[in-house]
């Protein structure tokens, strides 16, 4: 009785596609299953000593670092991105991380996490957007790994400038000291699965990586992105 319901509903109230606005079949769930399929993925997960692993080679101790898709100027996750961030479309979090989770699952190292972490963003930030799209994508990767999610210990602190046309340098110097831990007994001994939208230096995960190990220098920590810049 729900399906036939929702079915003619859809009649007047069809549901689109986030990406490309064409409209959604039955079982699709804010993304279409063609633009899914373009989607870009690296497989990182299954690849030891991967690029975004050598980000943080000599910077800060990491277990394991993916991303899902490859993201850059122009192409489909690009526009993926930009709804989760900018449009309101947290479900599309939500739902790629579930099935980032589900690729995850393929990896020892994953895993083996015992708490999901999201990177969080500053207060004032978080209220005019209505939610942390990072803290969306941890809620789907929670689910598919069967694993904790923890958004309260890990906190910003200092509201930093957007780092999209800052150097390197800039970018690093533009994250120091933005993070405290609160509660750090949660994830002490405990292997962290840190999750974040888009990496590109990983200046903001580093400065997170030293906050957490900082207060809890027994933790583990791995990094789980949706996106990456192609390497």
């Amino acid at each position: 009785m729900k399906t036939l319901f929702r079915d003619f509903i859809s009649l007047f109230y069809p549901n689109y596609c986030t990406i490309c606005g064409n409209t959604l079949r039955k079982n699709e769930d804010c993304i279409c299953m063609q633009c899914m399929f373009y989607l870009p993925k690296t497989n990182f997960h299954l690849q030891k000593g991967n690029p975004l692993e050598m980000l943080f080679y000599g910077k800060v101790p990491i277990e394991a670092v993916s991303a899902f898709y490859y993201f850059k100027k122009g192409n489909i996750t690009q526009t993926l991105i930009h709804q989760l961030k900018y449009r309101g479309c947290k479900e599309i979090g939500f739902l790629c991380g579930y099935l980032f989770g589900l690729d995850l699952k393929k990896s020892d190292v994953f895993i083996s996490v015992d708490v999901i972490m999201p990177i969080p963003l500053y207060p004032k930030k978080q209220k005019k957007r209505g939610y942390n799209q990072s803290e969306e994508i941890a809620k789907g990767l929670a689910k598919a790994l069967q694993k904790k999610l923890n958004s309260k210990s890990l906190v910003r602190v200092i509201e930093t400038e957007t780092q999209t046309k800052k150097t390197l340098f800039e970018r690093w110097e533009n994250t120091q000291d933005i993070f405290n831990i609160q509660y750090p007994e949660q994830i002490t001994s405990k292997h962290i699965l840190l999750v974040d939208d888009v990496i590109t230096t990983g200046s903001t995960l580093e400065s997170a990586v030293i906050s957490i190990l900082s207060a809890c220098n027994t933790s583990k920590v791995s990094v789980a992105c949706l996106a990456c810049t192609s390497f």
